[in-house]
């Protein structure tokens, strides 16, 4: 996953949740600013007398924040630098706009500033039965059914005798086909020291990296990149081929590495760094990172359902 550090906010209101019931659940955000648009997602919660909640933003992983307050119509906070304490903290304000919609701003401590847009996360209900309809093979056309994730950045794919390769310096590959909800096969190999990623809708990581020997961790291979925590880690050793089984209904991901169920039924809550967007309610692409190390794929067959659950 990305290594820039990310926004994960661990919240603390002033004000009692009842005082601020509007605000409470999951919103589905966009930032704005001079380093262009980002998807984000903001989680709030009762906790005790005042509130606790997370927040995503474009890359990396989770940190807290600190200073929260009310301000009128909304709320306000400050996000430390996670890697320097002594440094002058991002401030954030947002307030409520008509129905169920935020509005707000973000300033760094540079001055520079983004606005923050956004609605409701959906709750992506579970269907009751699901069917599925015949799978596709998303390598059969070769690359042909496949872009890179910003046109002109760099492109290490290649695909040969069934096994796609990506050497760096490349970009993330986005398949041009979206998907609801779905059954995954795809297998890969992962060199020492490699990182990269297989991303659910586009939206959602289930990290891919060089783990063998290691506790389970949300940000290690086969977890939901800082969102969900594997039961175990039975990775290979580098350079062997793996193998996940993923199944996405709704929000609920089972994860099978090696033949092991590592997440079995879990909730996704909301979008993971490096997103292509915080669009939940829509069909999304499966995306591939490859802007870490190299990394290979193969058999990569999707099987999707025939009532994908996407209003």
């Amino acid at each position: 996953m990305t290594i820039v550090v990310l926004f994960w906010f661990a919240i603390g209101l002033a004000a009692a949740p009842t005082q601020s019931p509007a605000l409470l659940g999951r919103w589905d955000l966009t930032l704005t600013g001079p380093d262009g648009t980002h998807p984000a997602w903001l989680e709030v919660v009762p906790s005790g007398d005042s509130l606790a909640g997370r927040f995503q933003g474009a890359f990396g992983h989770a940190t807290p924040i600190a200073a929260i307050h009310s301000v009128p119509e909304g709320f306000a906070f400050l996000w430390p630098d996670e890697g320097d304490r002594s440094a002058k903290p991002t401030s954030i304000e947002v307030q409520f706009a008509t129905g169920d919609r935020i509005h707000g701003t973000m300033t760094g401590a540079s001055g520079a500033r983004w606005t923050l847009v956004g609605g409701r996360a959906p709750a992506l209900t579970v269907p009751r039965l699901v069917s599925w309809a015949e799978p596709i093979d998303l390598l059969a056309s070769g690359l042909g059914g496949w872009r890179i994730r910003e046109s002109g950045a760099p492109n290490g794919w290649r695909l040969e005798g069934g096994v796609l390769e990506n050497r760096t310096p490349s970009s993330d590959l986005v398949s041009l086909q979206r998907f609801g909800n779905f059954a995954l096969h795809i297998e890969v190999d992962v060199p020492k020291g490699g990182n990269s990623g297989i991303y659910l809708r586009g939206r959602h990581e289930i990290q891919v990296q060089d783990d063998f020997g290691q506790p389970p961790g949300s940000r290690r291979m086969g977890g939901v990149y800082g969102q969900v925590t594997p039961t175990a880690l039975p990775a290979r050793p580098a350079g062997q081929w793996q193998t996940f089984d993923i199944t996405f209904v709704g929000r609920v991901v089972t994860v099978v590495l090696n033949g092991v169920t590592i997440i079995d039924g879990q909730e996704i809550p909301g979008i993971t760094g490096g997103a292509l967007d915080s669009d939940e309610a829509a069909p999304g692409p499966l995306m591939l990172q490859g802007d870490h190390t190299g990394v290979r794929y193969r058999n990569i067959v999707l099987t999707p359902a025939r009532d994908d659950g996407t209003p």
